[in-house]
């Protein structure tokens, strides 16, 4: 069972109490793992701030999105992660592993290192999300055991879900899937 755990935000974050609950449970479960893989401190440091800033910025409003993020066209959903990168960037943050899992947390991207991974995973096997719970529960049992091929799962579960509903597969996200299978 994931521990609860309490979250310092920037002072520039926009998060509602509910997605202030969302980043806790994914920060909660990236720690989680992180002890479970024996992970260094330095490695686990980078996971916990990961689950604590993925989000910072989903509740901003779009036209603040579009100029943080410096992105036209992007479908708004996904202008967060790239501008809370950019705000940590900003702030001084130089662990390029941290902003790149924190800009594509939503979208994956093939070139992914183990943050990247197990944030985006983490983003959507948290307990908190309300389906396919069985089988989700199964894969965040299983990351710590089998990291990569739990990865190639999640990754393929995202895709199967997105065809199925009929969404546009993003081109980061068939790049990674390229990248894994």
């Amino acid at each position: 069972m994931t521990q609860h755990v309490s979250v310092e935000l920037p002072s520039w974050a926009q998060v509602s109490d509910k997605r202030r609950a969302h980043i806790e449970r994914v920060t909660a479960l990236l720690v989680e793992w992180a002890v479970a893989l024996r992970l260094s401190a330095k490695e686990t440091a980078l996971w916990r701030d990961a689950g604590r800033l993925h989000d910072a910025l989903r509740d901003a409003d779009e036209p603040e999105l579009r100029r943080l993020s410096g992105k036209k066209t992007a479908l708004a959903g996904m202008l967060h992660g790239p501008a809370a990168a950019e705000m940590l960037r900003a702030d001084g943050e130089r662990r390029e592993e941290l902003l790149q899992a924190i800009a594509y947390h939503t979208v994956g991207h093939a070139a992914f290192e183990r943050t990247g991974r197990a944030l985006y995973m983490a983003d959507f096997l948290e307990p908190g999300r309300n389906f396919a719970t069985a089988d989700r529960e199964y894969l965040r049992r299983h990351v710590p055991g089998d990291f990569e091929s739990t990865f190639r799962q999640v990754v393929r579960m995202r895709i199967e879900w997105t065809v199925r509903e009929g969404k546009a597969l993003f081109p980061e996200t068939v790049e990674m899937w390229n990248a894994v299978r």
